[in-house]
């Protein structure tokens, strides 16, 4: 499961790498939000999300019982929260390339210095 899940986040960072060395705007943009994704992946894998848990105590752990492993719940509200702000970001960035677009006509970077 952890080669897996290396792989997956290793070709979301190639993807999204790819995709910021175009020229057209909207791949760009596409890419970096590809990149955070790749990097919400890459958090949540380093949580101690696997298979088994990791070993921390949950909070309302009863004494004397058998305690089950869990997972560090702050990780994932620490993605969901990057989850929504790069959402965000993303609508911005396409937006703003949109309005790049209505005033170069063209979406490619390197049409707009002529």
């Amino acid at each position: 499961m952890t080669l897996l899940l290396a792989a997956v986040v290793g070709s979301l960072f190639a993807l999204g790498t790819f995709l910021v060395l175009r020229r057209d705007v909207v791949r760009v943009v596409w890419g970096l939000a590809i990149l955070s994704q790749a990097a919400n992946v890459y958090i949540i894998t380093m949580g101690n999300v696997a298979e088994g848990g990791g070993d921390l105590v949950p909070v309302l752990a009863v004494h004397g019982g058998e305690v089950p492993t869990t997972t560090d719940p702050l990780v994932q509200a620490l993605v969901l929260t990057a989850i929504v702000i790069s959402f965000g970001t993303t609508a911005f960035a396409l937006a703003l390339s949109y309005r790049a677009y209505q005033e170069n006509e063209s979406i490619d970077v390197t049409e707009w210095a002529s």
